[in-house]
Order: C-alpha cells, then structure tokens, then sequence
C-alpha cells in the first residue's frame, strides 16, 4: 500500500516508520498487542479501547472489511491501529466498507507496514507504554516531548458510556436486566437478549434509586476503558445494591465488584488480549478457552474478608479470573463470554445469570404472597 509516510516513536525512544490508513492525523495513546487472527472489526468498535492503539501480532488485517451487524458499539474510538500489512480490497460478501474508510470517518489513524513482531516483543519484555503517531517528518525530540509533557488518561469511562438510557427489547420476555453501561459491548446485550431478558443500559452515573425504581430483576455490570479505581459511582451502587439484585459482571464490571467489597486492582505488565486464554473454574474443575481484553486485574491476596470467593483462575499466568458471593448472588469474569468472534466455551454464564434472577423472581413473589 502506498501513502502518506508515518512514524511511530515509543517512550523508549525507538522509531518505527510506515504508512498511514484510515486517518491521516496524529495521536499520542498507549500502545497494546491483540493476538486475535480474526475480528479486528469487533476490536475496532470495542469501547475498551478508547485511548489505546492496538498493535495485532496476526500479520494481514483488513482482508474481510467491515459487516454492518459486526458492530460492536455505534461510534468506534479506539485510538488507532498497528498492522504488518493492510488490505483495502477486501473478499467478502458481507463487507459494506474498508476498514481505512471507517477509521478515516471516524478519525482514527493508523500505520501499517511496520514491524508489528518487534514491537509486541517490546511491550512483553518491557510493558505496555505510550506512543506518538506522527508524520515521518517530525523530529524525535519533538514525540518525546510531546509524550513528556501529555498527563496519562483518567476516567476513560465517562467519555464513552451513554449520556441517556437506552433499551434493547425481546419477543416474550421472562427478565428485565438493568446493564450499567462503561462501554459495553452490543453482543453483551444481544447475549441477554437470546436468553429472554428485557435490556436497559442506562449510564454508569445513574444513581441506585433510578435503577431501582425501573424494578429490574438483575443488574450487569459492562467491560470499558481504563483504570478500575476512577469509577467511584459504580463501584459504590455495586455496595449499595448487592445483596438486594442478582448481580454479573464482565470485565471492568468484574474488577469493579472486587473493588467495591474491598478487594484490590493492580495495573498489569501487558494486559491480556487475545481469544486464546485458558481459565480453570476452580469449583468445577472445567477448562474454557476464552477471549479477553483489559490491562488491569484483581489481586487474589486481597480477597481475605471480602466475603468474595475466588473461582477462576488463568492457567498462563494464575491471574484471578472468576469471583462470586453466593449468598450476595453476586459472581464476575475478567473475561468475555459473549466475545465474537471469539471462544463460546463461557455462555453458560449468562444462564447462570438468568438462574439467579429466577431464584430472586421466586423470592420476591414469596414476599409478597
């Protein structure tokens, strides 16, 4: 692919020059690595990404375009992307645009034939850190102090979740689930939606007695961007509400439930990223291959009088994966059951879910008898 030049400079001070697609303009985000071979559309519309460029270790990307049901949110705002090698002519009879034509509509850019191995390596061996897309032209003191003097993103989250409440309805309903939105993901709510429940994101400031009074049987907690800790509004509804409402949460809503019963969250060295995550369910014995996105993870020392029992562990590093209260009907992944494409090992969550919520539907109407 011809075009404008570009070049990446790290905080590292090492340059990797290439060539812009999507938009032609510059940004200074943190960088990760993906290791997905399919999906960088999904990757592309995932909220949790809002702030960061991904670099994906898979070398050709772009050679499906984009579906319009792929979506995974209205509006993309990833930072940008770092590919070995683009596509702009796709071979797919689904395919409605390039992926350069929405990322330049969007504007979002990013740079492709550059050395996508050697800067993954770089992020495993010294982790995640921020970098300058800029034009190939522009002096490496310049990036550096530009990256020197740029404070790192905070609440990421109020930059992305809905100003307003929205509503995701299904034929014959048996739930209705309030999903506390920080980014989340349309196939968590398409999840739901499959298995009967009545959906209304509402945004992640909205305060317990609104939820409450929409009488859900169910509350979720969504993935999003950033730092666990810079969320004081839902990490202190999960305090008000839990015990009162079967409670789920994935991703950051997982973190997010540990934090609010005491528990610590630590940023990691790289994150994980990628569709290709075994986690063992501690109570069960059993195995999934899962799909997971986020940099940061519970501590499993500081679970000790939580009243939180850890139930999953990642077999690559024995990171906390899994964490519930049953007396609280409250339980989270750090991972994604709904990921797609991705693993379907973990949608057995979801009716684990909707079990708590027929258990809750049973206690309420026995109260009320």
């Amino acid at each position: 692919m011809t075009g404008t030049a570009k070049k990446l400079v790290l905080e590292t001070v090492s340059e990797f020059f290439g060539v812009v697609f999507g938009a032609d303009t510059d940004t200074l985000c943190e960088v990760v690595f993906n290791t997905s071979m399919v999906g960088y559309q999904e990757i592309l519309s995932d909220l949790s990404y809002f702030g960061q460029m991904v670099c994906m270790t898979y070398p050709l990307i772009g050679n499906y375009g984009l579906a319009e049901e792929d979506y995974e949110t209205k509006k993309c705002r990833i930072g940008g992307f770092i590919v070995r090698e683009y596509n702009d002519t796709p071979s797919n009879y689904r395919y409605v645009k390039t992926l350069s034509e929405e990322m330049e509509e969007c504007g979002i850019p990013g740079i492709c034939g550059v050395d996508t191995r050697m800067i993954t390596r770089m992020i495993r061996d010294e982790g995640s850190m921020r970098a300058v897309l800029t034009g190939a032209d522009t002096s490496t003191e310049h990036a550096l102090d530009v990256l020197r003097r740029t404070p790192e993103m905070h609440d990421q989250v109020s930059r992305v979740s809905s100003t307003k409440p929205w509503y995701s309805r299904t034929a014959n309903h048996r739930y209705n689930v309030v999903a506390v939105d920080c980014g989340i993901k349309m196939n968590i709510v398409r999840s739901l939606n499959r298995r009967g429940c009545n959906v209304t994101v509402v945004p992640y400031d909205t305060p317990a007695a609104e939820i409450l009074a929409l009488r859900p049987d169910g509350l979720f907690l969504s993935n999003g961007p950033g730092n666990p800790e810079d969320n004081k509004e839902v990490i202190e509804l999960v305090r008000t509400l839990q015990g009162r409402l079967p409670i789920f949460g994935i991703c950051l809503g997982h973190q997010m439930i540990a934090l609010a019963n005491g528990a610590r969250t630590y940023k990691m060295k790289f994150g994980h990223r990628g569709g290709n995550h075994p986690v063992k369910d501690l109570r069960t014995g059993r195995i999934e291959i899962t799909s997971q996105n986020h940099s940061y993870a519970v501590d499993p020392d500081s679970l000790a009088g939580t009243g939180l029992e850890l139930t999953h562990i990642n077999l690559l590093d024995n990171t906390a994966e899994g964490l519930a209260s049953d007396e609280q009907s409250i339980f989270s992944v750090q991972y994604h059951p709904e990921s797609a494409p991705g693993p379907q090992d973990s949608g057995h969550l979801f009716d684990r879910f909707t079990a708590l919520m027929d258990r809750h539907i049973k206690k309420e109407a026995g109260k009320n008898a």
